[in-house]
């Protein structure tokens, strides 16, 4: 009491440091346990992401066009006309915003794994590069919180390099949650958009592509160290016809998120994961993590970006030159997983396979 008293006399005396040093003072026992409190706001933040990324444009959708049914249509009609001018934006560079990118709510994201982010060699800000990222995992992680927000600090690490995280297309076309993607700095991943960012937005950008993509998720499992990279070859054609450097990145933990059931191939469940796959341009998996079975494992996440190769700018490059510059990626590729291996929990003995 005596204490409380304290800091109320230092607010009549206008002293701000008497109240913060009296609070200071109060038993623990009044406030929650700071590290419960955290892991609290850990879990949440991670929540958000899922939801909106599963929901978000779904819910506000329906929304939207229920909203259109009552005496409020005028809102709906004023969104669908902005929606209809600003069409082309996600394809023109998008609409990224620092403030975003660097919301407490991210740093919470990184610490529930945590999420880091490793840098291995310089890159020119007078380039611009092509990061294959891998593998894909459930949802990305890695990949989300390192290359659409500063939460790992990606532009202290990497100067006057902007990142865009390229995703499906058809999330852009979806009210709000084309908003929200945008504000990160993520864009649709399709030939107009990423031509864009590396031949009419200057130098110094990053376009991340996730190169095994839907397919690749069907098979990540914890331990698992697989990527679908053997017959992609169109982000190394896109490489040489921009002069665009590509750099392998590999985020070890990143199949540890969720467990997956997976189906053996020539099941009903899994022709209907392929169908399905082709039809939505994403493969919808069965799985499940620690709380609730949404929310992942907190287990590390650490994202290494490689060595960038020089790529020249080639308009029509022939298929021996893109073989010859597939081969070198997929051998850097294998020569970063297996220079970091053992440092992430592998042993000497683990391979990664190329599928």
């Amino acid at each position: 009491m005596k204490t409380i008293l304290a800091a109320y006399s230092g607010v009549l005396k206008g002293t701000g440091s008497s109240i913060l040093s009296a609070l200071q003072d109060l038993p623990s026992a009044l406030w929650p346990c700071t590290s419960k409190m955290e892991k609290h706001l850990q879990v949440i933040s991670v929540m958000q992401w899922v939801l909106s990324f599963l929901a978000l444009g779904a819910v506000c959708t329906a929304l939207l066009i229920y909203i259109f049914c009552t005496d409020c249509w005028l809102i709906s009609a004023i969104y669908v006309a902005w929606l209809i001018f600003d069409w082309n934006t996600p394809k023109q560079g998008g609409r990224r915003s620092s403030w975003v990118r660097s919301w407490a709510v991210w740093t919470y994201f990184r610490d529930y794994f945590p999420i880091r982010l490793i840098k291995t060699h310089d890159l020119l800000p007078s380039r611009n590069y092509i990061f294959g990222y891998h593998p894909h995992g459930i949802f990305c992680f890695g990949g989300f919180c390192n290359f659409g927000t500063e939460a790992t600090g990606f532009s202290k690490k990497f100067p006057s390099i902007k990142p865009s995280l390229a995703t499906l297309a058809g999330n852009f076309r979806l009210p709000i949650l084309r908003e929200y993607l945008m504000s990160g700095g993520i864009c649709p991943v399709n030939r107009n958009s990423i031509d864009y960012l590396l031949s009419q937005n200057g130098t110094g950008n990053a376009v991340v592509i996730v190169v095994g993509g839907a397919a690749e998720s069907l098979h990540c499992t914890p331990g698992m160290n697989s990527v679908t990279l053997k017959n992609r070859k169109g982000f190394i054609r896109l490489a040489l016809r921009k002069g665009a450097d590509l750099v392998p990145v590999y985020s070890f933990g990143e199949n540890d998120a969720y467990k997956q059931v997976i189906f053996d191939e020539g099941t009903l469940w899994r022709s209907l994961q392929k169908k399905l796959q082709k039809l939505l341009g994403f493969a919808p998996c069965l799985f499940f993590g620690s709380s609730w079975g949404i929310v992942p494992f907190c287990n590390p996440i650490t994202t290494i970006v490689g060595e960038p190769i020089t790529v020249p700018k080639i308009e029509d490059p022939s298929e021996e030159t893109v073989d010859v510059y597939h081969a070198m990626y997929i051998k850097s590729l294998q020569c970063l997983f297996d220079k970091y291996k053992t440092r992430f929990g592998l042993k000497e003995s683990d391979i990664l396979h190329i599928q």
